[in-house]
């Protein structure tokens, strides 16, 4: 599948995510997916078990703001911040397609913290991303590809 239809397929994923389709949502999905979260040990297989999990969630997210969609062949990456009961959640997934499907998934989640001061001279302080409830914002970076 060529790179521009699997960033539509992506983009189509990202804004059904962001309506609170989830049948839309998980149209990008093989029926044998694997998707893993590697911070908890937890792997979902297949696209109904992923499904369900996440039209389970509790704490369901309130929005989600894409900061940048990068992607070539078949590996593609999505670094975006959640939500979560009034809580930032910077978030990454790698999906790897297969036969214009993606067939596993890797997402991490990662909490905010304080920049150490020790770090102070060399790094510049850049404000935090706008987060619009049930919104799937631009993202800042729309690389089609890394060339």
């Amino acid at each position: 599948m060529e790179d521009q239809n699997i960033r539509m397929a992506i983009d189509q994923h990202w804004a059904a995510s962001a309506a609170g389709d989830q049948v839309a949502e998980h149209e990008i999905y093989h029926d044998d997916i694997v998707c893993e979260y590697p911070q908890s040990g937890e792997v979902i297989r297949g696209r109904s078990n992923l499904r369900a999990l996440r039209s389970h969630h509790p704490g369901r997210p309130s929005g989600f703001s894409i900061r940048r969609i990068v992607g070539k062949d078949n590996l593609w990456i999505t670094e975006y911040v959640i939500i979560y009961e009034g809580k930032r959640v910077y978030t990454v997934s790698i999906m790897e397609f297969r036969d214009g499907k993606v067939s596993r998934e890797t997402q991490y989640f990662a909490d905010p913290f304080t920049a150490p001061a020790w770090r102070a001279q060399w790094v510049e302080t850049v404000a935090v991303d706008n987060i619009y409830p049930m919104q799937c914002s631009e993202p800042r970076d729309s690389a089609r590809s890394t060339s």
